[in-house]
């Protein structure tokens, strides 16, 4: 009987797993299981409640029979399994997955993770899988870390999915750079599995699956456990005129069990981490001379921007100290054999400093803000730089304090009978208690003891849902039917405030305000049709009814802005088939229609004229926004022989009407133009990726994955323009690289001692709609990029793991706007009951 690889090993040696086993603990898999499939049967094998006993090991075939027989899992917490190219979900966790995937789904372990990831957040977890990468600028970064994938870069939040144990983390309220998931809700020591599914192939997702769907699922414990783990990290950071060393430390603890029909886990984590600068002050090179009296100062840095032109760096800005704190209570209750309550309670809590530093220095070597009689006011201060004239303003040395308070609930009802039908019911909430921002607009070093400045408060923000699905297994018939309704409620409320004191006084008066609300409401069916033992076919329909209401936008000039109430419908089809060529080879074709609804953020919040001055909104243009529609097809080979697994996909996305921020004439005056968010006409998309995973290669205990992208991403059509019209069609997609590729190498060296080592590569890419950035190496810009990542872990004795690692081990430099990290140490101690 073939045996597979298994990428989980968790100290032990590894062992090679049946296919009779796998069917036993997972799902009947007519052709040759995948490795990720093997890698759970082992998993499910090593626990104490699944191992075999002597009944059970004489009742195998019986249970492996009736899995046969009804397409369905011999016990309730099995994991995905593929099939005929496709992926079967069986199990009780509660997940977001529906019961078949017609999609490529790629997945990892949180055993995978502790043993070779050097993993201080959730989306670390992230960082191997194929064409994947999120933007995580500091250990810590809650408003930044957006997700990309194959077609979509870092400044398209909105076209990818994050759950958790089956709760949406996705902040859809906009789409953009500051639009992050909610990663915070997740630590990395809760991490039971990680799974994502690449397209918008399945109707169980909107249109904001396009990108990605990742679904993390948090631990259940079986019996009695508690962890401890305490984690350290340094970087040593130099870049034009900065040069520290920003560090960092970590807590988390957890302890949960299983008495009766009734499981718990708390989970509490607690961060405090600096961060390198993330932003610089630049200004462009003057030709002009300085007056008289103008203040001399030195140690400007020169350089040349995105665009090659020349400028002058004079400090570093946005060095972040976060503090965060984590809390989660998560119930499961079995209310019967085959029915379950699960609740999930969570907080999240965050207070950042940021700071900046100036790298001008006055006559007596002192850092330089402004002049002493402009310092804390409002005024620009006149410096002179090499005898050229430049001009400070008074917030160019900016600061920040922000204060936030969210929490996350979930409740869910959920059958696991795997007979003729089974159904979850769910709801789900997540709401901003408190998110504050405040900043001055006076300069430093006065602003550093207070002084006018603004405050953006969004409390009351937050997003809901509800969910009721089924499944439908026909007695004596090859189809198995996912039925679901939806509904998903989004609301936006920003209040951006003046303050006599920036640091806590109370707001005095209002500056702008902004809110706005979103509704989507669906019903989709998708039928999994096995037609025979060596072909099946999944084929679905969604149906969405989205709803925008109470826009309304105040200018601070007073204006204010109300939009009119918004109600369309659309369809989206999906097709899937997959199809065993031999016991060796299997194939899969894809295709599907996502229609990605505008967000809040994108409908509502106006634009910038070219002088930086708000332009309300106007109805012609953010508030009737188009929908992003488009289709998206992949062709799948994967190859499986003993330990390895090859899969090559073709893939080929065709976007419609796609929303980028860009310029267009202003409504309002024809001889001038506003930067607001506007449909791009055509958006085309094709590439190829190769994933390739091995266990033993070579040698016992050597474990390779490793993949490769390439994205020719097109704008083919487009009515707007970044300087002129027509500069962006045949551009490259901004943020989307041509290439990028993964390895990462685990070898578990002795049973006690495991040895990983990862690179990470993406080719050149482009900010801006035109490509008018060639230059990524600087601030702003976006470079290629290749590093790599080590780490260690040695099980001291039965319950201590110690880690140590190191991220970006050649210390490359490279930007994606900001900086990324430079050369990180990590060190974990970890206590396991």
């Amino acid at each position: 009987m073939t045996s597979m690889p298994s990428r989980a090993r968790a100290g032990f040696a590894p062992r090679q797993v049946t296919l009779a086993c796998a069917q036993l603990c997972l799902t009947l898999c007519l052709s040759p299981l995948s490795p990720f499939a093997m890698q759970q049967a082992q998993a499910c094998d090593d626990c104490p409640e699944h191992a075999p006993t002597p009944a059970s090991a004489a009742a195998a075939p019986a249970a492996t029979a009736a899995a046969a027989a009804s397409g369905a899992s011999a016990d309730g917490t099995a994991a995905p399994t593929h099939k005929l190219g496709l992926v079967l979900v069986s199990g009780s966790a509660t997940s977001s997955l529906p019961s078949n995937i017609p999609t490529t789904l790629e997945s990892i372990t949180g055993v995978e993770i502790a043993r070779s990831i050097n993993a201080t957040d959730a989306e670390d977890a992230l960082k191997y899988l194929p064409s994947l990468l999120v933007r995580k600028r500091y250990i810590g970064d809650y408003n930044h870390a957006v997700l990309s994938t194959r077609a979509s870069g870092t400044g398209n939040s909105a076209r990818s999915l994050v759950y958790a144990d089956g709760i949406p983390l996705s902040n859809l309220l906009g789409n953009g750079a500051t639009f992050t998931p909610r990663w915070g809700m997740v630590t990395p020591e809760e991490i039971e599995r990680v799974d994502v599914l690449y397209g918008p192939f399945s109707a169980a997702y909107s249109g904001n699956s396009a990108g990605a769907v990742v679904d993390y699922q948090t631990r259940s414990p079986k019996a009695l456990e508690a962890h401890v783990s305490l984690g350290l990290f340094s970087q040593p950071f130099e870049l034009y005129s900065s040069k520290a060393t920003y560090q960092g430390r970590q807590a988390s603890a957890s302890i949960g069990s299983k008495t009766g029909p009734l499981s718990w886990w708390i989970n509490v984590n607690h961060l405090d981490s600096d961060g390198q600068p993330l932003t610089f002050i630049t200004k462009p090179v003057s030709t002009t001379a300085a007056g008289a009296s103008a203040t001399v100062v030195t140690g400007a840095v020169p350089g040349l921007d995105k665009s090659n032109v020349p400028w002058l760096i004079i400090g570093a800005g946005t060095q972040y100290n976060t503090v965060q704190d984590h809390a989660k209570l998560k119930l499961k209750l079995e209310l019967t054999p085959e029915l379950s309550a699960n609740a999930v309670l969570g907080w999240w809590g965050n207070e950042t400093t940021g700071s900046s530093t100036s790298y001008l220095r006055d006559n007596s070597g002192a850092p330089f803000y402004a002049t002493a009689a402009n310092s804390g006011t409002l005024k620009p201060s006149p410096i002179s730089i090499d005898g050229k004239a430049y001009t400070l303003a008074s917030n160019d040395f900016g600061q920040n304090r922000d204060s936030l308070r969210h929490q996350m609930q979930g409740l869910s009802i959920k059958s696991n009978g795997r007979g003729v039908f089974d159904f979850e019911l769910s709801a789900s909430r997540y709401h901003y208690d408190k998110d504050q921002s405040r900043s001055p607009l006076t300069a430093r070093p006065g602003a550093d003891s207070g002084g006018a400045g603004r405050i953006a408060d969004l409390a009351g923000t937050g997003w809901n849902t509800l969910a009721a699905k089924a499944v439908l297994r026909p007695s004596g018939s090859a189809h198995v039917i996912d039925l679901g309704a939806q509904q998903e409620n989004y609301h936006w409320q920003q209040n951006t405030s003046n303050a006599p004191d920036w640091r806590e006084g109370a707001p005095s008066s209002l500056f702008t305000a902004f809110s706005g609300r979103s509704r989507l409401s669906s019903v989709y069916a998708q039928d999994a049709w096995s037609i025979s033992p060596q072909l099946k076919t999944v084929l679905g329909l969604r149906l969405e009814d989205w709803q925008a209401a109470d826009g309304m936008k105040t200018a601070a000039n007073g204006t204010v802005v109300n939009f009119a109430r918004r109600n369309e419908q659309y369809a989206s089809p999906k097709a899937a088939i997959g199809y065993e060529l031999n016991s060796d080879w299997a194939l899969r074709l894809s295709t599907g229609r996502a229609v990605r609804m505008p967000t809040v953020g994108e409908l509502y919040q106006g634009g910038v004229n070219a002088n930086g001055v708000y332009v309300p909104a106007d109805p012609s243009t953010n508030a009737n926004l188009k929908p992003e529609q488009g289709w998206t097809t992949e062709l799948s080979a994967t190859w499986v022989k003993d330990n390895q697994q090859l899969r090559s996909t073709l893939f080929h996305e065709d976007t419609r009407d796609a929303l980028y921020a860009q310029l267009s004439v202003d409504p309002s005056n024809a001889s001038k133009t506003v930067s607001s968010v506007q449909n791009i006409d055509r958006v085309r998309t094709r590439g190829f990726e190769l994933a390739y995973l091995a266990t033993d290669l070579g040698v016992q205990g050597l474990d390779l994955q490793a993949s490769l992208t390439y994205a020719d991403s097109t704008i083919l059509t487009n009515s707007g323009f970044v300087s002129v019209p027509g500069d962006t069609i045949g551009k490259q997609q901004p943020r989307v690289p041509k290439w990028r590729s993964s390895a990462l190498l685990s070898y578990q060296l002795t049973p006690a001692l495991a040895a990983s080592y990862g690179l990470r590569y993406a080719s050149s890419q482009y900010g801006t709609l035109n490509n008018s950035d060639p230059n990524g190496f600087a601030y702003q810009g976006f470079s290629s990029y290749f590093t790599t990542d080590l780490r260690v872990q040695w099980k001291l004795a039965k319950q201590w793991t110690l880690a140590g690692g190191i991220d970006n081990l050649n210390n490359a430099l490279y930007w994606n706007f900001h900086p990324y990290p430079q050369r990180t140490y990590h060190a974990e101690l970890k206590f396991d009951l």
